[in-house]
Formats: structure tokens, C-alpha cells, sequence
């Protein structure tokens, strides 16, 4: 006979008498009860492996897969109702007009490892809430009296959209980029007084002294990069085996072991008058000389993302540098400049005349086969007709590079630290976007061949041809005849400051040319609130912390600790098996002193007695 019974969570027992079972299982019935329910234990921990694996694993996927859903698709109207939301507000002060942007942002997860999932404000209509007004903020030099009239309609724009309950606590950001640069530091100071002293009195958003200031060209880059990897999500922590990552040596920890975390994406950004150029430094960088270290200085950018000030894993080292001349407009301007010039020193020395006509037009190679057009200088006109020699082309411009012989160095010979092209991605906007995809067709995945083939088909291509073709609607909606005379001129020189000036080897393949990231125009600014507001999280963390530390269930229940609930599943399995091992030495002790007892009645002898345990 087994018996078996249990206190918890009941008394209860039962008994198995082998009288009533079949033959079979008389000899092996204990061993069948154990091997089952050994087998179903087992059964019950792999099932639990699996099964929770398989959640936190497809939870983590779908967090990483809804995140970058909600980027694309994130177009809903921003519920003012929810008042766990919070706000800020970036106003852009730039040379031709400012800018104001509303962003919002929900609690922080309590997570220090997140940073704030901030996105830009919608209004009832799912537009972004955005406002520009003209002219810029530096036509108030003289003035700057008016100047907080002039901002006003911008935060009132931005007063009717925040909550009125939330003003208080809405941080406002008045950044003023490159009209306000070149004006005298009196004249900044002047403007910004008056805004420190006015807004305050109107408006009750969250607005101290550090908020209102000129920011550098090299401010403004780290804040566009910031912005980009924010929305493409690489300051996400992964451990998805299909994620690139880099190692990083974090600045100020070279004692350290290397650190490994998601690769960032670096940007080149070519505008009408300058190129820039962002891109995170994972290792530490050496230098050619002292100079070079000094100059260094001001192109490295090392800061802090995390809200923890002794936490590294959000601590990047950025390279920026900004390039004016080098925009597609001004190049070209420098380029006619040159060429007037030249041409000029040299019908004087040869008694010509090239160029000074239209029947003697000066043959450019930079422009369409037999496009015409004039460069008008000091009351004169020189006439130009092209002969779209892609090639040539290239050859012409590469000395307007300003390439040195010093090493690690680019564009006009600044310093710039070395690319590890094999692990690396970058992003090429504006310029690089238009050339590549509003007249070839060809932007996203950039490749050196496909695109020199299609510049030189575009070049050798008549201008009659290419006219007749942009009437029948074969080019971008945004492409203009500029765009179609110029194109010849402009893919040169985005192929030359990319290949010759950065020294991006011609195979390399990780350029994605966008107009937009996620179907969004990603503003400076995006970037700009999330590192100005990056210590706000504290508080949140410090809740969370305060909740755990008083929450019994949360930190011991199996969602969050199962682990923990493995190894008591374990603990409670081998007392279990211990415990049946344990009934039947007792039984086989039973059985043994049963047979003895029986043995001696059926000899009509008295049982002996049997020492029992001390």
C-alpha cells in the first residue's frame, strides 16, 4: 500500500492498495509515480523556459518594432487631457526668420538607462505645431527694444496649444543660430536682455537666463545629430544579434574596459552656402601635431545624454565641423568667380575674346551639352555654353577642395579624425538628397558607380532633350529649370567634397541620401530639447525607485523576478523528490518488519521485538 498526503493547502490523503490494482504495476508502481511526476515536472520547466523567453523576447521585439512604427505613423492628435504629458518649447531665432516648435513627451519609464521618448506636438488637425514668422530676430540690432513684441505671436501660438495647467512647468528655449552670430556681442546681449526681461511678465513658461542664447555652428551641429539618432533609435540599449554595434571608448574612462552599444549614423548635410559634416569618434584619437590637437579642441564635442552626470553609456565624443563656401550655390558662385577672372587674365595676355560674346561663348564642361548661360560681373557678361564633360568637370573643381598634404584632414585642411568605413552609416541630406534623387532619380542607397554613370548620361545629355523631358513631368515635382541647368555642376561637386574632400572611399555603401527620416523633416531643435532636458528624468527614476522599494509583489512576483521563481521552482521540486524518497525507505522498513511479524505467527512463535530507531 502507497500512501500519500499533503498538509497544504489542504489535509488530505489517500491510499493505493496493490489488491485492487492489475498485476502490471504491483512491482513498479512507486517507480512509475516518481518517473511521472519527474517527467512533468521537468515538462512544466521547459514549458516555462519557452514560454517566458519567447514573451520577453517577441515583447522586446514588438517594444523595438512599435517604436519604429510610431515614428513613421505617429500622426495622431496629442491628447491635451492626459496629464501625465509633459511640454517644451524651442524657439528657432535664424538668419531669415524664427522658428517656434512644441514637443511633448510622456513620463519617463523610470528606466536610467531610457531617455525621454519625446516627439514633436500635434494639434487637433494632426499637424505638427509649428510657426515661423519673418524677418530674423538680427534685423532687431538697432532695436532691441522690440524685440520681445516681435517673439510674442510665436509663444502665444504656443500658449494656445500647451494646457494652461502645464505652463508653468513648460521649459521655453529661445536659441538663436547664424543671423544673430555675426552681430557685435553688445548687440547679443542687447536682444537677449530683452527678452530675459519681457517674456516673463507675459507669458508663465518655465524660462530662466541659460535659456535664451546664441548657440555656435558646432552647437547647432551636435544638436542635428542628436536629433537624427534619437528618431532612427540608436540610443536604444539592444542585445538583437542584428543590430550593428561599435565599440566605444568612453572619453574620461581610458582605464576602463571598452564598452559596446548601438552604432550611431553620422550626417553630411550640404546646404546653398556651407557643408557640415557630424559623426560620433567611438576611440580615443591621436594626433599629427600640437596644432592639429588645438585645433581638435574645437571640433570635438563630448557630452552627456544620461541623467546620471557618473553613468557612461550615454557619453558620446561627436565630431562637427561646418564648411561656409561649401554649399552647392556658393561653390558654384565661387566657381563662375574663378572662371571670369581666368578667362579674363586670359584674353588680355592672348588678345581674345572667348567668352565675351555669344558667338564666341566660353565652353563649360560643367554644365548640359549646349546649355547656355551668363555670368554678369563689374557691368560685364561673359556667355557660357556646355559641353557636359562630367569628368572634366570634376577636374576643374578638385582644386576648390583646398586639400593639404597633412594627414587626417579634409575640406580647406581642417582636422578631421579618421572614419572606420567597414563599421559605419551615414546620412546625406539636402543637397546630397536633391542631387541624387530629383533629376536622377537615384536617391536613398547611395552608389559611386550607378550615380557617376547616370551624372555622366545626365551631363552628355542635350538641353533641348532635358527641357523636354522636365515638360512632360519626367523630374521631381520640386525640380526647376535651376535645378535641370545646374545639376551637372552640383553632382560634381557633391561626388568630389564627398570622395575628395571627406575621403569616403568610392566603395563605400553605408550613405543613405533622405529629404526626411521616417517620413519627418527632423529639426536641430528635436535635438536640442532632448539633451537641454535630459536631467528631468531624475525625478521620475527616484519615484520608481521609491514605489519598488515599497512594493512587496513588484519585486518579488514572477514577472519581474522569474528567475527567482526557477530557482524556488527547483527548491520545491527537490524537496519533493527527497520527500518521496524519504516514504519509501519508511515503507520498505514497514514491508520488513510486516514480514517478520508474519513469519514468526505462521511458526506459532511470539514476534520478537525489533529495536526502533533511538
Amino acid at each position: 500500500r502507497i500512501s500519500i498526503s499533503c498538509l497544504l493547502p489542504a489535509s488530505w490523503h489517500f491510499s493505493i492498495s496493490p489488491v485492487g490494482c492489475p498485476r502490471i504495476l504491483n512491482t513498479t508502481l512507486r517507480q512509475i509515480v516518481v518517473i511521472g511526476i519527474l517527467a512533468a515536472a521537468v515538462s512544466l520547466l521547459y514549458y516555462s523556459l519557452v514560454v517566458i523567453r519567447h514573451k520577453y523576447g517577441r515583447a522586446y521585439r514588438d517594444k523595438r518594432f512599435h517604436r519604429y512604427l510610431a515614428r513613421v505613423t505617429d500622426t495622431e492628435a496629442t491628447d491635451t487631457n492626459n496629464p501625465n504629458l509633459n511640454y517644451g518649447i524651442v524657439v528657432d531665432c535664424g538668419s531669415s526668420g524664427s522658428r517656434i516648435f512644441v514637443y511633448c513627451w510622456p513620463r519617463h519609464n523610470g528606466n536610467p538607462h531610457d531617455l525621454l521618448d519625446i516627439k514633436q506636438m500635434r494639434d487637433k488637425n494632426r499637424k505638427p505645431v509649428v510657426m515661423k514668422i519673418k524677418p530674423g530676430i538680427s534685423e532687431f540690432a538697432s532695436s532691441p527694444e522690440k524685440v520681445s513684441d516681435y517673439i510674442s505671436p510665436l509663444l502665444s501660438f504656443a500658449a494656445e496649444h500647451v494646457p494652461r495647467a502645464k505652463h508653468k512647468e513648460t521649459p521655453l528655449y529661445i536659441l538663436c543660430t547664424a543671423g544673430m552670430r555675426i552681430l557685435p556681442e553688445s548687440q547679443q546681449k542687447a536682444i537677449l536682455e530683452d527678452l530675459l526681461t519681457d517674456i516673463p511678465v507675459h507669458f508663465d513658461f518655465l524660462f530662466s537666463d541659460s535659456h535664451a542664447e546664441v548657440i555656435s555652428g558646432k552647437q547647432e551641429g551636435v544638436y542635428a545629430w542628436i536629433g537624427i539618432n534619437f528618431v532612427l533609435g540608436r540610443f536604444e540599449h539592444t542585445d538583437d544579434e542584428d543590430e550593428a554595434i561599435v565599440e566605444v571608448h568612453v572619453p574620461g574612462s581610458e582605464n576602463k574596459e571598452a564598452i559596446f552599444r548601438k552604432r550611431t549614423v553620422g550626417i553630411l548635410d550640404m546646404g546653398g552656402v556651407s557643408t557640415q559634416i557630424a559623426y560620433e569618434v567611438p576611440k580615443t584619437v591621436s594626433f599629427a601635431s600640437s596644432q592639429q590637437e588645438e585645433v581638435a579642441k574645437n571640433l570635438l564635442a563630448e557630452f552627456n545624454l544620461g541623467c546620471d552626470a557618473h553613468q557612461t553609456e550615454h557619453v558620446y565624443r561627436v565630431y562637427v565641423a561646418t564648411f561656409l563656401g561649401f554649399g552647392g550655390n556658393a561653390a558654384r558662385q565661387r566657381y563662375e568667380d574663378s572662371l571670369f577672372t581666368s578667362t579674363v587674365l586670359k584674353n588680355r595676355l592672348l588678345g581674345k575674346q572667348t567668352g565675351m560674346t555669344s558667338d564666341s561663348p566660353y565652353l563649360d564642361p560643367c554644365l548640359p551639352l549646349d546649355a547656355q548661360d551668363e555670368i554678369q560681373q563689374n557691368g560685364q557678361t561673359m556667355y557660357l555654353r556646355g559641353t557636359g564633360d562630367f569628368n572634366l568637370c570634376r577636374e576643374i573643381i578638385q582644386p576648390f577642395m583646398n586639400k593639404t598634404n597633412e594627414t587626417q584632414t579634409s575640406l580647406n585642411g581642417v582636422y578631421q579624425p579618421a572614419v572606420h568605413f567597414q563599421n559605419s552609416e551615414f546620412y546625406g541630406f539636402s543637397e546630397f538628397y536633391y542631387c541624387t534623387e530629383d533629376v536622377l532619380r537615384m536617391g536613398g542607397d547611395y552608389n559611386a558607380a550607378k550615380f557617376t554613370k547616370a551624372a555622366k548620361d545626365y551631363c552628355a545629355t542635350k538641353w533641348s532633350v532635358l527641357r523636354e523631358r522636365f515638360d512632360h513631368g519626367l523630374y521631381a515635382s520640386h525640380a526647376d529649370l535651376h535645378r535641370l541647368k545646374y545639376q551637372c555642376f552640383k553632382s560634381a561637386w557633391m561626388y568630389e567634397v564627398f570622395h575628395s574632400g571627406f575621403s569616403f572611399p568610392v566603395s563605400y555603401s553605408n550613405l543613405k541620401t533622405a529629404l526626411q527620416v521616417y517620413d519627418k523633416e527632423v529639426q536641430w531643435t528635436l535635438g536640442a530639447i532632448l539633451y537641454r532636458t535630459r536631467f528631468l528624468p531624475l525625478r521620475d527614476i527616484q519615484q520608481e525607485n521609491f514605489r519598488g522599494s515599497h512594493s512587496h509583489w513588484r519585486s518579488f512576483s514572477f514577472v519581474y523576478n522569474h528567475y527567482l521563481f526557477f530557482v524556488c521552482f527547483l527548491i520545491v521540486l527537490l524537496s519533493i523528490l527527497l520527500y518521496l524518497l524519504r516514504l519509501r525507505r519508511i515503507h520498505r522498513r514497514m514491508l520488513r518488519n510486516s514480514s517478520s511479524t508474519s513469519l514468526w505467527i505462521e511458526e506459532g512463535l511470539p514476534p520478537q521485538k525489533i529495536a526502533g530507531p533511538l
